[in-house]
């Protein structure tokens, strides 16, 4: 049995901080289960699930057996097929009875992302709230989608079911409510199953560093009041140099101690499992079992990749090439935990220092950036800092849309607009438009957006037309940056796409596929950038010379598909130099924020 976690409930969700290894400790532990002999459902949640990669198996959205590992199913619950299944399921039965118009109306209202939304969550509702959808099974494993998302995720079974309580006129903006009525007792059942720790165990990973800790502490309160109070905590990557001489080994030893040491006191409370910095990638059955029993036995580094074998440009290059435009919009993009907030603050806070206006902003609830721009002195070079606040934006809108299209209204004309607005949906709509306002504002200076992970940033740009269309219907819509969306995101002279990733091959592949979801958009990326690298490194540590050498494939096969890249040495911070005694090679030096004496 994996001894990431000992005396597992039947359920077990797998949360934290984009980056950590959610996805291999969820991996890890299904397969310690299933090697036990328990039968095991494991289950993502996330719209940028990398489950397939991990295990080598095609999913889908039914369970599929994993050949080499016995009693385990795996399955992923795709956003988009959802939607489409129910939109369907409300749309179907009128098909025969209702005119095309009326037919076409029911589609458009069911066609934004508020849909996708809930008909993904009706489907992890089953999964969670109805014992007979996984009587099959022991246990079932959810490796949830990065932190700010499964928040909002473990507070729906609430939200809903308390909206359909009070919402007496029968519609949302879902369309007819019957639909969310029917499954008032699933939504009932999926809220108690959260909060029984006879039932539920929830997993908070975490890596030994700041931001990550700091975040699964605001994570553990936030379940706290949530009444989420079976949690534990597995710190993953934990490192301890083996050769003192390696100034990136005794660096990344000294940051992990420091994180440590300082470690919340809430999280100190916690059942925990240190797991060590492994020597290679986590991809198929035999290493997540290495894994499971926290990285026991050998490992043997493939031949390391030649010097020089991959050139990248400088990022400091890149922000010359960007200050050219003199404005427009900076987009960093990628699988979270990659480093998108780090690059995205450093490349703001460079096209101030030339004297650009610039705003540094995030669509990702998760997000640091004013940490990241903090530590990089950026208020010496004017930037400004910013984050798109969900309440805030939800409070704004609803207030908006009572002032103006409710002004009109009778009472019951608008009691029914305020039961509409007291709908979750509302805060999809309020980011959006938020996010649309946003892009806007590079008519007249930089604006550098920090995006949520991959699955969310799609679904954030997928909504583009569908909010249009929505919000044009509402007096206190934004139509103007709503309408302009879309070509601005298209034109290369105005939004320039970074795809941020590090050399492995879940986010390389998980980058390059948003690269074809892009384009299938008509956007296009104006470069990569790979981040922590060890490749422009000298290391003599066995564990970072073995990771160095596992780099090799990753780097070659992106460096044959790229039309330009950037490659960053890793770094002892997001906003440090490269450690006193390293090397980068030519044409890879780090963006220097400042004169300042750099630290080793």
């Amino acid at each position: 049995m994996s001894a990431l976690i000992e005396d597992p409930t039947r359920i077990l969700f797998f949360t934290g901080k984009g980056g950590v290894g959610k996805t291999s400790s969820a991996c890890a532990t299904a397969i310690g289960l299933a090697d036990a002999a328990k039968r095991v459902l494991l289950v993502s949640t996330d719209p940028a699930s990398n489950l397939d990669e991990l295990l080598g198996v095609k999913l889908s959205a039914t369970p599929t057996q994993l050949p080499d590992v016995p009693g385990l199913a795996a399955l992923n619950i795709d956003p988009e097929q959802a939607a489409r299944d129910h939109r369907e399921r409300i749309v179907g039965p009128y098909r025969a009875l209702l005119p095309a118009v009326a037919i076409a109306s029911m589609e458009e209202q069911l066609s934004g992302t508020c849909t996708v939304e809930i008909a993904a969550f009706d489907e992890f509702s089953k999964l969670l709230g109805d014992e007979a959808a996984t009587s099959d099974f022991d246990h079932v494993i959810f490796d949830t989608a990065p932190t700010g998302h499964t928040l909002r995720l473990l507070e729906l079974p609430a939200a809903w079911t308390n909206f359909i309580d009070t919402n007496v006129g029968g519609t949302s903006c879902l369309g007819p409510l019957s639909g969310l009525s029917a499954q008032r007792t699933l939504y009932a059942a999926s809220n108690e199953a959260l909060r029984d720790p006879a039932q539920t165990t929830l997993v908070l990973v975490a890596r030994p560093e700041a931001s990550s800790l700091t975040e699964a502490e605001r994570t553990r309160s936030e379940l706290a009041q949530l009444g989420v109070a079976n949690v534990r905590l597995i710190l993953n990557g934990v490192f301890q140099a083996r050769d003192a001489s390696d100034p990136t080994a005794a660096a990344l030893d000294a940051r992990g101690r420091a994180a440590l040491e300082a470690l919340p006191a809430g999280l100190r409370g916690l059942r925990r499992v240190d797991v060590p910095l492994l020597p290679f990638g986590l991809v198929g059955s035999d290493a997540l079992r290495q894994l499971g029993t926290l990285g026991g036995g050998s490992f043997e580094a493939p031949p390391p990749l030649p010097a020089h074998a991959v050139r990248g440009d400088r990022l400091s290059a890149l922000v010359d090439q960007l200050a050219k435009h003199g404005k427009g919009v900076v987009m960093t993009m990628g699988k979270g935990g990659v480093g998108k907030t780090s690059v995205a603050a450093r490349i703001a806070s460079e096209l101030g220092r030339r004297g650009l206006p610039v705003t540094l902003t995030t669509t990702d609830p998760a997000a640091h950036v004013e940490q990241a721009a903090r530590e990089l002195n950026a208020a010496a070079s004017g930037l400004r800092v910013t984050r798109i606040d969900p309440a805030l934006e939800s409070r704004r809108y609803t207030e908006e849309v009572l002032a103006t299209a409710g002004a009109g209204l009778d009472a019951q004309g608008r009691a029914l607009l305020e039961e509409e607005l007291r709908s979750p949906c509302t805060e999809e709509i309020a980011v959006f438009r938020a996010f649309a306002e946003t892009v806007a504002q590079g008519e007249e200076r930089f604006v550098v957006i920090d995006t949520a992970p991959t699955g969310h940033t799609l679904l954030l740009l997928d909504a583009a037309e569908a909010y249009h269309r929505e919000l044009l219907r509402k007096p206190s819509g934004s139509p103007d940056a709503v309408q302009r969306l879309l070509p601005r995101l298209r034109d290369p002279d105005y939004t320039h796409v970074l795809l941020v990733t590090l050399p492995e091959a879940t986010p390389i592949h998980e980058a390059m596929q948003l690269e074809r979801d892009l384009a299938r958009a008509d956007i296009r990326p104006l470069a990569w950038i790979v981040n922590q690298s060890l490749t422009p490194l000298e290391v003599s540590d066995p564990v970072l010379r073995a990771r160095r050498a596992h780099e090799a494939p990753f780097l070659r096969e992106l460096a044959q598909h790229a039309a330009r890249l950037v490659l960053e040495g890793w770094r002892e911070g997001a906003t440090e130099a490269h450690p006193r005694g390293s090397r980068a090679s030519r044409g890879q030096e780090e963006c220097r924020p400042s004169p300042r004496r750099r630290r080793g």
